[in-house]
């Protein structure tokens, strides 16, 4: 049995004790086990600022970049055998796999592009040079310079290679260092990640740390100057930024939570276009992608009421044709979810639904499997359910993180629907599916305010369109209110959580010598 190490100040090292099981969640087979008791959190700390960050910021955008590319290309080069770990430690099927690895690389090599675009210089000027007074020689400008500190992520479990390498390269571009914590059920492939980077020895030392296992006392050693990024629960996101500790040293502080993201109807859509099928499709396929363990998954379906026996027939038949089972069977769609404590959230989640809504698909445990032959693994039935009213409360609070969702009726008014949409507390992501360019315009003018993301699908973009739940790093990912308030990605602006921003006044020449003008 394997056991994961950490590695920190430059070396490997393996926690005490028996350490915390990692299952595959298909057969309930102990895959490996991994310890942080005993590990020095502070001391790896100080080396990441002492050493790491010394190192990148001497490093031009450029050279930053060049680091990014060749890691992301040496992770890809293992893309296989990474697609079966994700397969045996995370449950995914290799479509899910897939999603998962090629997200993480892919997101890497585009911020190493832009390191390429940011140049030769160390760090950003935000203006240009500006006259401060009558005379011409007073003048002023804005820079961006990198965080003399060190950023800890605090990543989720749903997303053990995107989350890593996502999280690492923006902080990377933009010259401050890394300490990165996986979640533990997943952390097998998080591992064999940070395993092939340090392997290639992309990247400079300490500029990129993990740790194997629970955090023990992390954020006890963060200092001023340092920030910390998380992935997770709204509850845990909430824990996190109440730190008194943090609070204290004035650490910044990025939550991206779970959300209850919303997919609508417009009334002008017919069951028999383009735009239906296409909203159809892609409510299931956020249902059942990752088992439906995303935060950018659909979970609330609003429905012009004329429209819900259509719409409801429609997933029914998708649905139905949706394979669960052994993530590792060609053919199956949809394997387990990742753990026990996964598979018991998602089940009470389920029965608490059931209470206020009809299930209309699903609702019946672990279903019908496709090969598998016992009654061991953490799998759910993908589940239905619809609401008499678009206002119930249960459905705008309690996310099911799992294959689950439900289907609320609304009047077909967008100012309606853009409502009800805000009942959820914000959003990563929400959906329009309408052809009517002033109804999708109305719901994006109400409701864009509570959520970090909208997509609009439409018949002209139905062939080309990412989808509701694809992430792209060009565009911010993060949502307001129960999804956590922060913001990453964004190209450039993913930067800015790194950067520290001043004002610096002076001499015309020597301003342009200091900036590089």
């Amino acid at each position: 049995m394997e056991v994961l190490k950490s590695y920190l100040h430059g070396a490997w090292h393996a926690g005490a004790g028996n350490g915390v099981p990692l299952y595959n969640p298909t057969t309930e087979d102990v895959l490996a086990t991994t310890s942080t008791q005993g590990l020095d959190f502070g001391a790896a700390l100080q080396f990441a600022r002492r050493v790491g960050g010394s190192a990148l910021r001497t490093m031009s955008f450029t050279e930053r970049g060049a680091c990014l590319a060749a890691a992301s290309k040496a992770v890809h080069a293992h893309r296989e055998s990474l697609i079966e770990l994700a397969i045996a430690n995370g449950g995914n099927t290799r479509s899910d796999a897939k999603f998962d690895i090629d997200g993480g690389t892919g997101t890497m090599m585009f911020y190493a592009s832009l390191g390429r675009k940011l140049g030769e210089q160390t760090f950003l000027q935000d203006a240009p040079l500006q006259a401060l007074g009558r005379a011409p020689r007073f003048v002023g400008a804005q820079a961006s310079v990198p965080l003399r500190g060190v950023s800890v992520h605090l990543n989720a479990f749903n997303f053990p290679v995107w989350g890593l390498m996502e999280k690492a390269a923006v902080a990377l571009l933009a010259g401050v260092p890394v300490m990165t914590k996986p979640a533990t059920p997943t952390a097998l492939l998080s591992y064999r990640v940070m395993q092939i980077l340090v392997e290639a020895d992309v990247l400079p030392p300490g500029a990129l740390q993990f740790v194997a296992g629970e955090p023990g006392d992390i954020l006890d050693h963060v200092k001023p100057g340092d920030c910390v990024a998380f992935t997770g629960s709204s509850k845990t996101g909430r824990f996190v930024r109440s730190l008194e500790h943090l609070q204290n040293a004035s650490v910044r502080v990025n939550i991206e939570a779970d959300s209850l993201n919303a997919a609508v109807l417009g009334p002008d859509v017919a069951p028999d276009g383009a735009t239906f099928d296409m909203f159809c499709r892609e409510v299931v396929h956020e249902m059942t992608q990752k088992a439906g363990q995303k935060c950018t998954a659909i979970r609330r379906i609003f429905v012009p009421i004329e429209r819900v026996d259509d719409v409801v027939a429609e997933l029914r038949e998708l649905l139905a044709e949706t394979v669960v089972g052994n993530p590792a069977t060609r053919g199956v769609k949809v394997g387990p979810l990742t753990n026990a404590a996964q598979l018991s959230s998602v089940s009470a989640g389920i029965d608490r639904l059931r209470t206020h809504t009809e299930v209309v698909y699903g609702g019946d445990g672990r279903g019908e499997l496709r090969d598998i032959d016992h009654d061991r693994g953490f799998f759910v039935q993908p589940t239905l359910f619809l609401a008499d009213s678009p206002t119930h409360t249960g459905v705008h609070a309690d996310e099911v993180f799992g294959p689950v969702a439900t289907v609320l009726p609304y009047s077909g008014d967008p100012l309606d629907a853009a409502s009800h949409i805000a009942l959820g507390g914000g959003g990563l992501v929400a959906s329009i599916f309408s052809d009517d360019v002033q109804f999708c315009s109305t719901v994006f003018q109400e409701a864009a305010a509570c959520n970090g993301r909208m997509y609009l699908g439409s018949e002209r973009i139905a062939e080309h369109a990412t989808g509701h739940g694809v992430v792209l790093p060009q565009l911010q990912h993060g949502g307001p209110g129960r999804a956590g308030g922060g913001s990453e990605l964004g190209g450039p602006q993913g930067l800015e959580f790194y950067l520290q921003r001043v004002a610096l006044q002076g001499s015309k020449p020597m301003l342009e010598k200091i900036l590089g003008n």
